[in-house]
């Protein structure tokens, strides 16, 4: 279940970037619509879980969440969301891709985590292959706003990686509440902080919404992108560690790749594949013990159940 889950995350989230391009390029305001995004997905999946009588309306009254949906969503996706006015989607994909180097440095540095070596190598080798991944179709435009924008990105993913620790933190601080129900709240604060800063920052008309690209960017990241992917990435983390789930940024890039090549008809090099299988490669060793431990786990039952 945790690799299939992992493979729903992968999927659902190497086609967001190009879906939040797709609806900033049409006129949607970045910050308003990310906001919305997240605060609809949030209070559906909420009162869905509120109904289910798994979750109740004192869990809108933890701090610990409000911090969560703080740096998981609100610096995250403010970052993302304002930079893709100026980056590509690709560049923004290579550049978010620093997430699970940063996790284990923060864990390394703040938390005293010692990494294990084949774990720093393993993201170390994917970042080189996501480099090479986008290198062959990568047009650098370099700009002020353009070299801001990266920078941008960059510290929306210390935000992510923060957000990511701390967020394993509260599951497990909480293990009587639903990881969906607490990835909700978490949504729900993030989408108000999206839409103070929006109204503080933009001038937004109604009318983007009436458009077939803004409305259908909004509609696959909220439901599909929010409201799927991010209940599942949060179950990942409650079920595993922060540095696993967040290797779907190493995936994303041969994603969109395979998928313009398939439907769009869209070149692709040597460069290319080579960066494919690196980025594999790469992941397999910054995952080796979650993966040796999902494999042989089965196993000592099996063998337990036979001695028996």
């Amino acid at each position: 279940m945790i690799l299939v889950a992992y493979a729903l995350v992968c999927l659902i989230f190497g086609t967001t970037f190009l879906a939040i391009k797709i609806g900033v390029d049409a006129g949607a305001p970045p910050f308003f619509s990310a906001g919305l995004r997240f605060f609809i997905a949030g209070a559906v999946l909420f009162l869905w879980m509120v109904w289910k009588r798994k979750a109740s309306f004192s869990l809108l009254l933890r701090k610990e969440l409000l911090f969560t949906g703080a740096a998981l969503t609100f610096g995250t996706f403010s970052a993302l969301y304002w930079a893709e006015q100026y980056v590509s989607s690709g560049l923004a994909a290579v550049l978010s891709a620093t997430g699970p180097i940063m996790i284990l440095l923060m864990q390394a540095t703040v938390l005293r985590q010692k990494a294990s070596a084949i774990s720093l190598y393993g993201c170390i080798i994917g970042f080189i292959g996501v480099l090479l991944l986008v290198l062959p179709n990568l047009a650098l435009d370099v700009s002020p706003l353009w070299i801001i924008g990266c920078v941008v990105v960059l510290i929306g993913e210390c935000c992510y990686a923060a957000g990511a620790i701390y967020s394993k933190k509260v599951i497990t601080s909480m293990p009587e509440v639903s990881p969906i129900a607490l990835n909700a709240v978490q949504m729900l604060y993030g989408g108000v902080l999206l839409s103070i800063l929006s109204m503080a920052t933009e001038n937004v008309h109604p009318e983007f919404l009436f458009s077939i690209k803004t409305a259908g960017s909004m509609l696959y990241l909220t439901v599909v992108g929010s409201m799927v992917g991010h209940t599942l990435f949060y179950w990942l983390v409650a079920k595993t560690n922060p540095v696993f789930p967040s290797t779907w940024l190493y995936i994303s890039p041969p994603i969109a790749v395979g998928v313009g090549f398939l439907f769009y008809s869209e070149a692709v090099s040597w460069v290319t594949l080579l960066g494919v299988f690196t980025i594999i490669g790469g992941t397999l060793l910054v995952n080796a013990t979650a993966l040796k431990h999902l494999i042989l786990k089965p196993r000592i039952k099996a063998s337990l159940s036979k001695n028996i």
